[in-house]
């Protein structure tokens, strides 16, 4: 297989600003790649044609640089319009939605060079952290192709992870840049809210909870994208300046403090394996000059729970109420979107309210944490990539998990409040399945996290531990008739 498409998106950039490879060959690479392994993984979709994208790294060769990005080829994830592709959100109502115009953050990709080849699966709308939908199908997990991918963000990880991509854009209301990255192993930034605008149709000060933000498997490449992706847009009214993350990524971590919060005093149930696999690699900040302490649960978890799942829900009913109201698109929306707009609808104003007031109360005691330590963590999953024909687990350790989402109940206290997080790789269980650890800061350390990240990396030797492309390109039995016709056919094409 060819190597070339597994370098750092920061190396591929700079080797076609210097032409020491061309975008033609970078691009011939990545569809080799796709032709190999997409039909096991089912990541990479809406793939666009091989000659137009082949014309477009041509042009990009022929062409000055446009920016940072300029000549890498890109997915976008299938929640966010790219001009003249399918988004489908995962919904058989959009199956047939071509967009016509980029959203914001993809039209910043594109301006920075990027190439966009098609887009990345997605769960219905979003919703639940595995990504499967009617439309697409699944996304397998490229470390045990029975697994889940994680998700909302999950054919963004395994692109990333089977080098598809080198570079992914993601979105993260609760754990989606988080969960797939750790169970790709790769890192996920979920950033401070504001930092990266979204298009928001509708009102844009009530509901921030969702973000957009970027995916790579070294931070360095997390950087380079966040770089492109962030910064004010005056049409937003959370956006504000950026400074420039790659160029704060050098210096060591010594003498910074972590708190480890574990399974929050016990609120969180746990797989086996997984508290004891976070906590041997948490070893490695010791190692590199750092502390780490051992603390108790900060804030009652049932609260943080209520104000999430109330003020999530109504964030969803406000989006999605046409949908609902309409009986021949409420007849094709999942019974998990249902359930969070007749959650959301049901509330009163002073209900929200009293649940913003938690979330205040949480940002502040959260804040009091900063004063003492550099970054909160905690495990990025409470349970390990579970078979891919679940819905979502039904209990972990013994415990009932009432809804369909409360299985992830781990990211929430930094979705809640809009700080920004990073998943680091944490390593592997008895089954060969990835972990990671989500680090929390304060708002505006985005690029604090990027740099304990990058020590984190060359420190440790995760991300060595790749998935086995051979069994990906032998194992071609999971995906949809249409998607292996068209990888045979472009297999014939780069041979």
């Amino acid at each position: 297989m060819n190597e070339l498409v597994d370098q750092d998106a920061t190396v591929l950039a700079a080797k076609i600003a210097s032409k020491d490879i061309s975008a033609e060959e970078l691009m011939r690479a990545s569809l080799a790649r796709i032709a190999d392994v997409n039909g096991s993984v089912n990541a990479v979709v809406s793939l666009r044609d091989a000659d137009d994208c082949l014309a477009d790294a041509r042009a990009a060769d022929a062409g000055p640089s446009k920016g940072p990005l300029h000549g890498l080829p890109v997915a976008i994830k299938d929640l966010a319009n790219s001009e003249g592709l399918l988004t489908s959100m995962g919904s058989p109502i959009f199956a047939n939605n071509i967009a016509q115009k980029d959203d914001l953050m993809v039209a910043r990709m594109k301006a920075a060079g990027a190439i966009v080849i098609g887009k990345t699966n997605t769960p219905e709308f979003g919703l639940g952290s595995h990504t499967f939908n009617p439309v697409h199908g699944v996304t397998r997990n490229p470390y045990d192709l029975t697994r889940s991918a994680g998700g909302s963000s999950g054919g963004a990880a395994v692109a990333l992870a089977t080098g598809m991509i080198s570079i992914a854009d993601g979105s993260d209301m609760m754990g989606s840049l988080r969960n797939p990255a750790a169970w790709n192993n790769v890192f996920g930034l979920r950033p401070t809210y504001g930092l990266v605008p979204l298009d928001m149709p509708g009102d844009m000060f009530h509901h921030q909870l969702a973000v957009a933000g970027p995916m790579g498997r070294t931070p360095k490449d997390v950087a380079l994208l966040l770089d492109v992706q962030a910064g004010l847009d005056t049409r937003h009214p959370h956006s504000f300046e950026h400074v420039p993350a790659s160029g704060q990524l050098d210096g060591d971590i010594k003498g910074m403090r972590f708190a480890w919060l574990g399974d929050w005093g016990g609120a969180y149930a746990m797989d086996a394996g997984v508290i004891e696999t976070c906590e041997i690699a948490l070893r490695q900040f010791e190692a590199m000059g750092a502390n780490v302490d051992k603390i108790g649960a900060p804030f009652p978890a049932e609260q943080l729970w209520e104000a999430w799942v109330k003020l999530r829900a109504w964030a969803n009913s406000c989006g999605k109420m046409a949908l609902y109201e309409n009986p021949e698109t409420r007849a094709m929306l999942k019974d998990d979107a249902i359930w969070e707009i007749e959650t959301g609808m049901a509330l009163s104003a002073m209900e929200v309210h009293k649940m913003s007031l938690i979330r205040t109360q949480w940002f502040t005691k959260l804040n009091a944490l900063f004063a003492d330590y550099d970054g909160v963590i905690l495990p990025s999953a409470q349970v390990w990539p579970f078979p891919a024909e679940w819905d979502s687990p039904r209990e972990i350790a013994g415990r009932t998990m009432d809804t369909y989402h409360r299985w992830m109940e781990v990211v929430i206290p930094a979705s809640l409040v809009g700080v920004p997080a990073l998943n680091v790789p944490a390593g592997f269980g008895e089954m060969g399945l990835p972990m990671g650890l989500q680090i929390l800061g304060p708002r505006h350390s985005d690029a604090k996290l990027l740099r304990v990240g990058q020590r984190w990396h060359e420190a440790t030797a995760f991300s060595k531990n790749t998935p086995d492309l051979s069994k990906l390109k032998s194992e071609l039995l999971f995906a949809p008739k249409c998607l292996e016709a068209r990888m045979q056919c472009w297999r014939v094409w780069v041979a």
